[in-house]
C-alpha cells in the first residue's frame, strides 16, 4: 500500500492509492459493507465482494462501478455459515496475495426462535464469528504473502454492553435476539484482539485490527438504487438522529481507514470520532472486557473445536 503524507492527516475523501492492493470484504453487497467496498474501489485497488447471492453482488460491483471510473470489483461466492465451503471460496479468490480482508459480513435477528446452520451452531453466531474465524485460516497464506497483510474485523458498538457467557456461547439455555447478536459481535471483537496477540507472538508481518461503525442508519445512507434507496422524507425524519449518529457511507470510514492506513497498529480499535457513535475515525481504548486473555483464550478454544479449525489458524 502507498504510504500516506505524514504532514497531511487523514481525509476520508481523498484516500491514498493502493493500486498493487488487494481486498475482500465480506458482505460487501450491501449496508456498511457495500460502502466499504466502494471506498476502497476509488484506491484503485482490486475489491473483492464476499457473499452468498450472486445477484445481489452482481447489482452491488455494477453500483460501484457506476461511481468509480475504471473500477477493478468483483464478487466472490461465500457463504459464511457454511465452515466446510470457505477453504474452496479462498482458492477460487486466485490471487498471489491479499493486503487485507475486511470481516464484515452478519447477520441480525430481532425476534425468535433461534435459528440453526445445517451444522446445527446457532446462526448469527456461525455467520458473524465462527464463519470468520475459519475463513481466516484459509486466507492466511494470502494475507502472510502481502508486504503487510491485515485482518480487519468489524464489531459493534452493541458489544460494548454484552459480556460473553462461556458456558453458552450460542445462547442454547437462554436465546435472547438482540443479546445473542450483540454477544456475537463482542465475539468476533474479541477473537480480533487475541488473533493480533497471536499474531505478534509468532512474528508474522501480518495485523489484526478491530473497527466498528459506530451508531449508521438507514435514514441518513445515500442512496444507492436499487441496493438502497433513502426518500427524502426519510432523510428529513433521520434528521434529528444526525446530531447523534451518521449515515452507512460514514459508518465505513473507520473500516477503510483500518485496512489502508499505514500509522494504523495491530490490536488497535477504531470507530467514529464523537463519542464512538458519529464523525471521522479514530483510534479509541480497548474496553477491558474485550481484551481479556483469559476469555480471549477459552473462545479461541471453544471456536477451533466448533469448526475443526487449526489452532494457529495457519498463521506459523
Amino acid at each position: 500500500m502507498s504510504a500516506v503524507s505524514q504532514n497531511r492527516p487523514w481525509d476520508v475523501h481523498r484516500l491514498p492509492s493502493a493500486e498493487e492492493s488487494s481486498f475482500l470484504v465480506t458482505g460487501g453487497n450491501a449496508g456498511i459493507g457495500y460502502f466499504a467496498a466502494e471506498q476502497l474501489a476509488t484506491t484503485g485497488a482490486l475489491v473483492v465482494i464476499g457473499g452468498r447471492d450472486p445477484a445481489r453482488a452482481a447489482t452491488a460491483v455494477a453500483s460501484i462501478r457506476s461511481r468509480v471510473p475504471d473500477a477493478r470489483v468483483r464478487h466472490l461466492q461465500l457463504d459464511l455459515a457454511d465452515p466446510a465451503s470457505l477453504k474452496s471460496a479462498a482458492d477460487r479468490l486466485d490471487l498471489a496475495r491479499l493486503d487485507a480482508v475486511v470481516h464484515n459480513a452478519g447477520v441480525a435477528f430481532d425476534d425468535p426462535p433461534r435459528r440453526l446452520t445445517a451444522d446445527g451452531h446457532e446462526l448469527m453466531f456461525a455467520t458473524n464469528h465462527l464463519g470468520h474465524y475459519a475463513l481466516t485460516q484459509w486466507l492466511a497464506p494470502l494475507l502472510s504473502a502481502a508486504p503487510a497483510g491485515r485482518v480487519v474485523t468489524v464489531g459493534s458498538f452493541a458489544a460494548r454492553s454484552e459480556r460473553l457467557d462461556l458456558d453458552d456461547l450460542q445462547s442454547a439455555r437462554d436465546y435472547r435476539p438482540k443479546r445473542t447478536y450483540g454477544r456475537s459481535k463482542l465475539a468476533q471483537m474479541c477473537f480480533g484482539f487475541e488473533l493480533d496477540r497471536r499474531l505478534r507472538a509468532a512474528g508474522s508481518t501480518v495485523l489484526s485490527v478491530v473497527a466498528h461503525p459506530g451508531g449508521a442508519l438507514d435514514s441518513l445512507t445515500p442512496s444507492r438504487p436499487p441496493i438502497s434507496v433513502t426518500t427524502p422524507g426519510e432523510r428529513l425524519r433521520g434528521l434529528p438522529a444526525a446530531l447523534v449518529v451518521q449515515g452507512k457511507c460514514a459508518g465505513a470510514w473507520p473500516l477503510v481507514r483500518a485496512a489502508l492506513d499505514p500509522g494504523v497498529q495491530g490490536g488497535q480499535l477504531w470507530g467514529p470520532r464523537v463519542c464512538g457513535l458519529r464523525g471521522k475515525p479514530r483510534c479509541e481504548a480497548v474496553p477491558r472486557h474485550m481484551a481479556d486473555p483469559a476469555v480471549a483464550a477459552h473462545l479461541w478454544a471453544a471456536s477451533g473445536e466448533l469448526v475443526g479449525a487449526d489452532p494457529d489458524l495457519g498463521f506459523r
